[in-house]
């Protein structure tokens, strides 16, 4: 834990909550630097972890297993934790700019805040993109994994998903989604098909 009485030589600000700030925040709770402050800035308190999206999604896991509660871990590094949106950066006076607060200063910055994937509005040439959910933000996707369950569970012809992806991630969502949806058709009593 810092020592709070020692004077601040240099701010380091995160901002948001992804896997490499986490390792950052462990490392600062196992071996703290003294003058160094550290502040998260994260618009979740709670993120996912990545690797647990498919378990999650099939029912494996609670949210609590596949989450990281960020609070903890800040208290653990002696880490200001600021619970808001980064809505800019200016680099020449080196501050981080949130809504409703005052500037956030920093000497050294870094950014982890996750991919975000750049999808067209939706309109006439894009007649699909209402029934397209991207993984990524995994908070936005699993806001609406709730809608597609629900979808399911109404369809009285059979419900068709679609994964679109390559690779080992593609295929562990496309086996968690099959498995989780067949359970709860069968739970309501509603044939599944393949």
């Amino acid at each position: 834990m810092q020592n709070p009485n020692a004077p601040i030589i240099k701010d380091l600000v995160l901002i948001g909550g992804g896997h490499s700030h986490v390792a950052v925040l462990r490392k600062f709770g196992m071996r703290p630097m003294p003058g160094i402050r550290v502040t998260l800035i994260t618009r979740d308190i709670h993120t996912p972890y990545s690797g647990m999206l498919p378990g999650y999604i099939a029912g494996h896991y609670t949210f609590d297993e596949a989450h990281i509660d960020l609070a903890p871990l800040a208290r653990f590094a002696g880490a200001r934790l600021i619970h808001a949106t980064a809505q800019g950066v200016e680099p020449d006076n080196k501050h981080v700019m949130c809504a409703g607060r005052p500037p956030i200063p920093f000497d050294v910055l870094s950014i982890n805040i996750g991919s975000r994937p750049a999808l067209p509005e939706a309109g006439a040439q894009n007649p699909l993109l209402p029934h397209v959910l991207p993984i990524k933000p995994i908070d936005r996707f699993l806001a609406g994994w709730g809608e597609i369950t629900r979808r399911a569970l109404e369809c009285e012809h059979g419900f068709r998903l679609v994964v679109v992806g390559t690779g080992a991630g593609g295929v562990e969502m496309s086996l968690a989604a099959q498995y989780r949806l067949r359970r709860a058709l069968a739970q309501h009593g509603k044939p599944a098909e393949s």
